[in-house]
């Protein structure tokens, strides 16, 4: 077949047409090259519930080039509708659950993540049981809608793998409002480590800082360590300059505590024995009724990537 020449296309046309060939050749996830991806998911725990249950349905991502890419769970004989009910409290110190298990996807960037979960007031699709035995909905405004919704971005290298852990920071996350009928009103607080260039930290509390402290005082005692981006201040859960992450230290005489999926680079940590009164939507500054929450002992940590880190109060 022969092609005839229009020698009146203009130089234009070239650029215009050269330039729509090179947005079709890669664009962030749109492109024809392929890579792997796994997601898993981790959580800082909560001090007053046995069980955060959350019935994921599915994730949602975002490419750069434009695609919105589904992948809802199903079961592998029918085909059908298969929801996903995790315990985020059976996920603390590192452990990790898989969302994702190495899917393909096309290479390049991904402008978001979206979790897909059921959690209406009233249902028991996600719940919550709390210390005095009792089982609560716990509900997630607009989840059904719009689901849980990382906006950070990443890339997917082409003929390789990646791997992103969310991490569910539960104890910024459930609050506890009166006039819901018995509701749990879940806010999460999401964060998405790359595996690559994450470290962890683990260490304990000396038991004569515990015995000693009058805020460990037996029953009440409810231990935690709190991470902070080096340079904040140490402070308690407001809304401003709140920790990346916390850690619970268990009543245990053994005191020892582990904090997974830390970004490589410098933190501080504190050491408090009053973590059940700190409450995410109160200010301990202007509210008489949230703490404050004293802090007993501070610390630098250096955290690099593949490693774990010690530091023993």
């Amino acid at each position: 077949m022969r092609f005839k020449t229009d020698t009146n296309l203009t130089p234009t046309f070239f650029v215009l047409a050269l330039a729509s060939l090179l947005a079709a050749c890669g664009g962030g996830g749109s492109g024809s090259t392929t890579g792997t991806l796994n997601l898993g998911l981790t959580d800082a725990s909560v001090d007053k519930a046995t069980a955060v249950v959350v019935e994921f349905t599915g994730v949602q991502l975002q490419s750069a080039g434009g695609d919105r890419i589904d992948h809802d769970f199903v079961d592998a004989v029918t085909g059908d509708p298969a929801p996903r009910q995790i315990d985020l409290l059976a996920l603390t110190g590192g452990t990790t659950e898989l969302l994702l298990d190495g899917i393909t996807l096309n290479a390049g960037r991904y402008n978001w993540i979206r979790l897909k979960v059921n959690a209406e007031p009233g249902v028991m699709d996600s719940y919550i049981d709390l210390l005095d035995g009792t089982r609560h909905s716990l509900y997630i405004p607009s989840g059904a809608e719009t689901g849980l919704k990382l906006k950070r971005g990443f890339e997917v290298p082409e003929d390789g793998m990646t791997s992103f852990t969310i991490d569910f920071d539960l104890r910024k996350s459930v609050h506890y409002p009166s006039g819901l009928d018995g509701d749990r009103i879940l806010r999460p607080t999401l964060r998405l480590v790359d595996d690559n260039t994450a470290g962890a930290l683990t260490g304990t509390v000396a038991s004569g800082i515990i015995t000693t402290d009058p805020d460990c005082d037996g029953v009440e005692y409810v231990g935690a360590v709190y991470v902070f981006d080096n340079g904040d201040a140490v402070d308690d859960l407001d809304g401003t300059g709140d920790p990346v992450t916390s850690a619970k230290v268990p009543n245990d005489g053994v005191y020892s505590y582990t904090v997974a999926f830390l970004p490589e680079g410098d933190y501080s940590i504190a050491f408090t024995c009053e973590a059940d009164i700190d409450d995410p939507e109160k200010d301990a500054d202007t509210d008489p009724t949230d703490g404050p929450v004293n802090f007993i002992v501070e610390a630098p940590v250096t955290i690099t990537a593949g490693k774990t880190a010690t530091h023993s109060f």
